[in-house]
């Protein structure tokens, strides 16, 4: 498929024309990056799964912080809300401060992402219920992406909310066309993962958010979990994978 064709696919599938929708950012546009002819933009898969923010603190300076990126694509939220990775809000807000802080002062800008829904039936095949008492799983996610809008506001970075995307277009639920893996399309109870479509979609927004706030696009690292990983790489179905299409000519 032409790099237009997916691109504009992608636009229409999800009503792009109010971006003001899902992207949000309190501050002018960040000036482009020379956009440079000697080499292709760089985009670095920095996403393992299962991690929660202490693991990605750990890893932060050989997985992101070594390629020199221009643009980090942070998004992490999805293990610190659950049992087995659980990390208090209080913590996380700090961790997440803490990377952002690491991140910009190389020299990188930061696109923060909230995190995305899940289907609240399989999610407990996952993770107990009870644990998300007294509040619940939704105002528990709700919680965790206030922060992540926080702290964009506060550093001047941009927020990018992909959570707000996915509840208007991913259908998240047990039909076929759920943007997030179920058993009819996938075979999994899964609730928590995009299917292919879904990183097809985060990867064009992305990609739009990045032009529409003009930010550096010469070497960019995606740091994550499993939302990032996806397939594994930018060849087979994540969202830095996409992005890497629409990016490199």
């Amino acid at each position: 498929m032409q790099r237009r064709t997916f691109l504009q696919a992608g636009l229409l599938a999800t009503s792009f024309s109010i971006p003001g929708k899902y992207v949000l950012a309190s501050h002018p546009p960040q000036t482009a990056s020379a956009a440079g002819n000697d080499e292709p933009p760089l985009v670095v898969n920095a996403g393992i799964g299962g991690n929660n923010t202490v693991e990605m603190l750990a890893r932060i300076e050989k997985d992101c912080l070594s390629h020199h990126p221009d643009l980090t694509v942070l998004m992490a939220g999805t293990n610190d809300m659950n049992s087995r990775k659980h990390v208090p809000l209080k913590d996380y807000e700090k961790n997440m401060r803490d990377m952002v802080k690491m991140i910009t002062n190389t020299g990188s800008k930061v696109l923060l992402m909230t995190i995305l829904p899940a289907y609240e039936p399989y999610l407990y095949t996952r993770h107990p219920k009870e644990f998300y008492d007294p509040e619940g799983y939704v105002v528990r996610r709700k919680a965790v992406n206030e922060v992540i809008a926080k702290i964009a506001d506060d550093t001047g970075q941009a927020l990018l909310d992909m959570g707000h995307v996915f509840e208007r277009a991913g259908n998240v639920g047990k039909e076929k066309d759920s943007l997030i893996e179920n058993e009819l399309n996938s075979g999994k109870t899964d609730g928590v993962h995009p299917t292919p479509e879904g990183y097809r979609l985060m990867g064009v927004v992305v990609y739009d958010c990045i032009i529409q706030r003009q930010l550096p696009r010469k070497r960019i690292v995606c740091f994550g979990d499993s939302i990032t990983h996806g397939g594994g790489g930018t060849e087979g179905h994540s969202y830095p994978a996409y992005l890497k299409k629409l990016l490199v000519p």
